[in-house]
C-alpha cells in the first residue's frame, strides 16, 4: 500500500490514518523463508505536529515456526508498534546524535507503507525461536527430544 503524504509535508493536512493487509499469495513472493498462517494486518497513522511527521503503526501476523531447539513446529502470533519520522530527505549524515534507524526518507513524498512493515517484522523477530523458553532441545547422539525426558546419553547434555 502506498501512502501519498503529499498533504501532509505540504502542512494541508494533519493526519492520516491507514489500515492495510498483505495478503499470504503476496507474502508467499516477497519472503519466501518465512510461512505466514495468516495475513498481516497493518493499522497506524501519520501525523504532523509542529512540523514534524510522524508514523506510528501496529503490524501483526501469524507465523509456522519451528523451535530452535527441539524441531517441533508451532504457530505464534506476533504484534509490533514501530514508530518513525518521515522526513523528504536525510541530511546532516555526519552529525552526531541523527538517529537514523527512525528516520524514513520520503524523497516523493509516498510512502510503501507494505514494505515498511515487513521491514519492521523481520527485524523485531526474536533471532532465536524456541517452543518454550526452557526448552531442552534434542540429545546430540540419540535425537530423543529432551522435553520428553532423559535419554541414555542424558548426561552428555
Amino acid at each position: 500500500m502506498i501512502l501519498d503524504l503529499k498533504q501532509i509535508f505540504e502542512g494541508r493536512k494533519q493526519l492520516l490514518e491507514f489500515d492495510t493487509e498483505i495478503t499470504e499469495s503476496v507474502l508467499a513472493e516477497k519472503e519466501p523463508y518465512m510461512t505466514f498462517a495468516s495475513p498481516v494486518s497493518i493499522k497506524g497513522s501519520v501525523r504532523s505536529r509542529a512540523g514534524v511527521i510522524s508514523l506510528d503503526m501496529t503490524v501483526t501476523t501469524v507465523l509456522d515456526q519451528m523451535c530452535d531447539r527441539c524441531m517441533k513446529a508451532l504457530v505464534r502470533e506476533y504484534s509490533f508498534t514501530p514508530s518513525h519520522t518521515l522526513v523528504t530527505a536525510l541530511e546532516n549524515e555526519d552529525e552526531e546524535g541523527y538517529e537514523y534507524d527512525d528516520y524514513v526518507a520520503c524523497p516523493d513524498k509516498t510512502l510503501d507503507v507494505s514494505e515498511l512493515a515487513l521491514t519492521d517484522l523481520k527485524l523485531g523477530l526474536p533471532t532465536k525461536i524456541l517452543c518454550k523458553e526452557d526448552c531442552k532441545g534434542l540429545c546430540p547422539k540419540c535425537g530423543k527430544d529432551l522435553n520428553d525426558g532423559a535419554c541414555e546419553h542424558s548426561e552428555l547434555t
